[in-house]
């Protein structure tokens, strides 16, 4: 989405319950997402509920998504995190994992799971990214977020369910 984000959902005063999964290494850039996000639910939900847990790195995240999915009860989970390109291909590595691995859990759970692991190839990247008030991919995660919590709720309206987990038979 170069240059343009997803537009600002209705805002709604119903209670929504938002968690995050965010990894602590390059913790300047990945707060930086998180502290967006967070400003920016606000704006759409104002009576949501946001918890943060934090995790060491990417590649924890997948596992910590799984827990929040089975027991926190969230309307959408957002996945941030932070991968700078080294000299190996170790970055690439974790990041098809762990988008891989987001998405099974999506697609399990019937739960929105917005992914913002960013792979990048500098700290420029980063800076422009998740520090910028142009690009910030902690805004896009909550519109994200917001607009998937928004049409999942009118889909189970539709569909006589009570809750998304209802959507799928296993």
């Amino acid at each position: 989405m170069a240059g343009s984000i997803p537009n600002r959902p209705k805002e709604t005063q119903d209670p929504v319950s938002i968690a995050v999964v965010a990894s602590l290494y390059h913790d300047t850039y990945v707060s930086g997402m998180i502290d967006a996000a967070r400003e920016e639910i606000q704006l759409m939900a104002p009576n949501a509920s946001i918890t943060v847990y934090r995790v060491p790195g990417a590649f924890e995240i997948p596992v910590t998504v799984e827990l929040a999915l089975r027991h926190s009860g969230a309307d959408a989970v957002m996945a941030l995190g932070c991968i700078i390109r080294g000299e190996t291909e170790h970055a690439d590595l974790v990041a098809a994992s762990v988008t891989d691995a987001l998405q099974r859990l999506a697609l399990k759970h019937v739960i929105p799971v917005v992914h913002e692991v960013l792979l990048l190839d500098s700290e420029e990247q980063a800076e422009e990214r998740c520090l910028g008030a142009t690009i910030n991919r902690g805004t896009e995660a909550a519109r994200v977020a917001m607009n998937m919590v928004q049409l999942f709720k009118k889909m189970r309206q539709a569909f006589g369910v009570t809750r998304t987990s209802d959507f799928h038979q296993d």
